[in-house]
């Protein structure tokens, strides 16, 4: 878990009674921690910050972002990058974009630039401030507009400024948890092994005669597995899917009439 610093004096950083985008969870306490050892002992890892981005910000909203960074043991460097942060955590680097005022008249020029580094950079975000209903209108116009396709980069929107580095951070912390942890591997392996399941279940379900891959998949979400299918009563198929009730009696009898699934048959 991240320590979490109190806010105090945040003049012209964030935009105080603005519409939200979504609900606004804040801890009353400075820190939260989870077990384990105290963070502070161990360290975490190195913030880059673009010094034309930190040029362009309120001194107070650059003291938060120093104060929360030393508050979860992560150096800060100022440095000329092209991104607004990389921060190098657990053997990895993440780069983001924080966009700390959205203007529609700057548009072209923020879209242009995250799809330049997102070929520069394997993980890159976007943090977006968007405190009022017309910003975020014309962000999700300004979003579809460009083209950019879903989760390539993540765009991450909020509320306030703090609210956004608070989120850049936990991002940057649970990448390098990943990597340590070889967490990312795992979940590709087992996202794999998934896909190689469920082609497998595909295949099993459209050798019946007249079955789709439609009716497969309503047969999957509703009732589960090729065991659970076997099993099912021809009324159970009907209650809890939109198959037809030929195609329910087909999928019982394949499943139950030795003479029926034991002949041959042309799909």
């Amino acid at each position: 878990m991240l320590r979490r610093c109190f806010r105090s004096g945040r003049g012209g950083s964030g935009a105080a009674g603005a519409a939200p985008v979504g609900e606004r969870r804040r801890s009353s306490s400075p820190g939260v921690q989870g077990g384990g050892a105290d963070p502070l002992r161990r360290g975490r890892g190195v913030c880059m910050m673009s010094n034309s981005w930190r040029d362009k910000q309120h001194p107070n909203l650059i003291n938060f972002l120093a104060t929360f960074l030393a508050a979860n043991s992560y150096r800060l460097n100022f440095l000329s990058v092209s991104p607004d942060f990389i921060f190098n955590n657990g053997g990895t680097s993440v780069a983001f974009v924080f966009e700390t005022n959205w203007d529609s008249e700057k548009e072209a020029a923020v879209f242009s630039r995250v799809n330049t580094l997102k070929r520069q950079f394997k993980h890159l975000y976007v943090a977006v401030v968007l405190p009022t209903g017309e910003q975020i209108d014309s962000f999700n116009k300004s979003y579809f507009k460009y083209g950019m396709e879903l989760g390539c980069p993540t765009f991450v929107p909020v509320c306030d400024p703090e609210m956004g580095f608070e989120k850049i951070v936990r991002i940057a912390h649970a990448r390098g948890v990943c990597k340590k942890q070889d967490i990312i591997t795992t979940m590709r392996d087992e996202r794999a092994q998934a896909v190689e399941c469920m082609d497998a279940f595909l295949r099993v379900l459209t050798s019946i005669p007249g079955i789709d891959s439609h009716d497969a998949n309503a047969l999957a979400q509703a009732i589960g597995s090729i065991e659970a299918i076997a099993k099912a009563s021809k009324e159970f198929i009907l209650e809890n899917t939109d198959l037809s009730t030929e195609k329910a009696e087909r999928i019982f009898r394949f499943f139950r009439d030795p003479q029926y699934y034991l002949s041959p048959k042309i799909n």
